[in-house]
């Protein structure tokens, strides 16, 4: 009970450091990465592990998407998933609606020739038609797979539903949408206290995204189920999965949070 106290006496500093985020949600991503100094298991980004643990978890459920079509990551902020899984797909598109985020994963995948990036906002009316120019200039048209990671988790229900229904003409008839998402059970509260949080310190890369991003949520099978309706959409697969963190509270161990992954192909009417 004392533990649980304690824990609760980190809501002011909560209060405060949240604050002064932006309330336009764009403005917020697009303000954090053009702050981002570094990437990596030492870098400034909450959810870059500097790994490729977390990825490699992700290729056995991969392989249920047609190898075939080119591969979306929706929300690629660095690109480090878009990379990791380019040479699995004939190409893979990184967006992203921050343009700092999508000019440093640029930088950081100059090695990769297979990969290319884009700014979009697929929470917006007709967000798809950026992704297929973007796809379109890296030689592609039709239906194209899509991998999302840690996005829907931070959109309200409004912004999920608007997303999935981007997607829709983003993989058409042929493409499958893997998804792997921040599924904690638990207040905000817990969920810092989780990653090292305390009311007398915060790591700083937590520190950081508390004072200058939305507040996440969760996203399981309910909120699922609500954004990607069986009207529209097919559940193939679903499971618990692990999302990892960079390094906090073990220097060269990432912290991992409990999350959930979701194969979904659009519903094709008998």
């Amino acid at each position: 009970m004392l533990t649980a106290f304690r824990k609760y006496l980190l809501v002011p500093r909560l209060i405060r450091l949240s604050s002064g985020a932006p309330k336009d949600p764009q403005t917020a991503w697009d303000q954090y990465w053009g702050k981002v100094r570094s990437t990596g298991a030492d870098g400034d980004v909450l959810w870059d592990s500097g790994n490729s643990h977390e990825a490699e978890s992700y290729l056995p459920k991969l392989a249920l998407l047609d190898a075939d079509l080119p591969l979306v990551d929706v929300g690629c902020g660095n690109g480090s998933f878009t990379r990791h899984f380019a040479p699995h797909f004939p190409h893979a598109v990184g967006v992203d609606y921050s343009a700092n985020a999508v000019e440093r994963a640029r930088r950081e995948s100059q090695e990769c020739p297979t990969t290319s990036f884009a700014v979009a906002d697929l929470t917006a009316p007709g967000g798809w038609r950026t992704v297929g120019t973007a796809l379109e200039e890296a030689g592609f048209s039709g239906d194209a797979n899509v991998f999302i990671r840690g996005v829907l988790h931070v959109l309200d229900r409004k912004g999920r539903a608007a997303l999935a229904a981007n997607l829709l003409p983003v993989v058409g008839r042929r493409g499958t949408v893997f998804l792997a998402e921040t599924n904690f059970r638990g207040t905000p509260v817990d969920y810092v206290s989780h990653l090292g949080a305390t009311r007398h310190s915060i790591p700083a890369p937590l520190e950081w995204a508390i004072r200058g991003l939305p507040m996440p949520g969760r996203f399981g099978a309910a909120q699922r189920r609500k954004a990607f309706p069986p009207s529209d959409w097919d559940l193939v697969e679903e499971g618990a999965t692990n999302i990892e963190t960079r390094p906090l509270s073990n220097p060269g161990r990432p912290d991992v949070i409990p999350g959930y992954f979701a194969i979904l192909r659009p519903h094709q009417p008998n």
